[in-house]
């Protein structure tokens, strides 16, 4: 299948674009390249052709010839989110949106969209399936919601959409990221050997490898039309819920003579998610990680990069700085648009 990835040069995108290849998908890579330069360490794997564009200025001529597009390529996490709140927006909804009408004009017949399952918001009462109610806490999460509604409307005969909500990523990459859980926690108790946490940690939240998620991509792209027509997926796995808290005293008992921390603080975003219809209803579809083995596999990283504090500081591995920083700098616009 010939694939479109957007997003291709990020934390999840640099790590799908080899796994879709090993998997025999002709696959081309689109990204605006915010966060290129969050290159952690280096990689032999294979990378997709790249093309360097805003995916809201991607043409019908754009997409022409192929076979589904894979969208990652969305303002990232809740923080740059309230940035500016007008502007994820249009990125990530009417961007996306656009998108996705552009490619059904082309012909695209599938239309993968990564979603999230912080469209669950504060749910920790009992698991959340894909039918159950939402309730987004976050221009980030809402964006998700308003996306699944309107490119699930485009649904046709010739066109496709899917929607993955997937659970908190975690895992090693090459163009690593620190302000997710798991990858926080594991670099702060390589660093300081202590995990100190300004929050107590009982919120519940579901997590999901980087390779799982592109797994359960790759399983979309290969499924029989009417198993993947139109549908929403909870992606991760049921030994994955964990309050945060628990990763904390996974990292700690991983790293020889780290302490652990609580403070006392609460977070709103909390919940956990029932993930038995992408297992049973997705051909293939399993998790082959979990929070200790990508631990382990991000703690051997470090160790073979020389990892250290101004690195885990740095704003190429945060989003938010690195945005902040364009902003600042007259890099990009207030549109999040290059300016030159």
């Amino acid at each position: 299948m010939r694939v479109l990835l957007t997003g291709a040069d990020g934390y999840i995108g640099v790590r799908m674009g080899h796994y879709l290849l090993a998997r025999n998908h002709e696959v081309v890579g689109l990204d605006s390249g915010f966060h290129r330069s969050g290159w952690l360490y280096n990689s032999d794997d294979r990378r997709p052709a790249m093309i360097t564009k805003d995916t809201r200025q991607v043409t019908e001529e754009d997409l022409a010839g192929f076979d589904a597009v894979v969208h990652l390529a969305e303002v990232s996490n809740d923080p740059v989110g309230e940035v500016d709140p007008g502007v994820t927006y249009k990125i990530n909804h009417q961007g996306t949106v656009y998108l996705a009408n552009q490619a059904k004009r082309a012909g695209v017949r599938r239309f993968v969209h990564m979603s999230s399952c912080s469209v669950y918001g504060a749910s920790s009462d009992r698991a959340s399936k894909e039918g159950d109610a939402t309730a987004p806490l976050t221009s980030y999460a809402k964006c998700k919601l308003l996306v699944e509604q309107d490119v699930g409307a485009l649904a046709s005969d010739d066109f496709s959409p899917t929607f993955l909500r997937n659970a908190t990523a975690y895992g090693a990459s090459p163009r690593q990221r620190f302000d997710l859980v798991v990858n926080d926690l594991a670099a702060s108790a390589y660093i300081f050997r202590e995990i100190r946490m300004t929050s107590d940690g009982k919120p519940w939240r579901p997590f999901v490898h980087i390779l799982d998620i592109s797994h359960a991509v790759a399983c979309v792209l290969e499924a029989p039309q009417d198993a993947i027509h139109g549908e929403i997926f909870n992606v991760g796995s049921e030994e994955q819920n964990y309050q945060v808290r628990q990763i904390a005293e996974i990292l700690s008992e991983l790293v020889p003579g780290c302490s652990l921390v609580f403070g006392d603080s609460a977070d709103a975003r909390n919940y956990r998610v029932d993930f038995s219809k992408i297992h049973e209803r997705l051909p293939g579809f399993r998790c082959a990680w979990n929070v200790a083995r990508g631990a382990r596999e991000m703690l051997d990283m470090f160790a073979r990069v020389g990892f250290a504090e101004d690195l885990y500081r740095w704003s190429g591995h945060t989003r938010l700085k690195q945005i902040r920083y364009l902003l600042d700098s007259g890099q990009i616009d207030e549109n999040f648009f290059w300016c030159w």
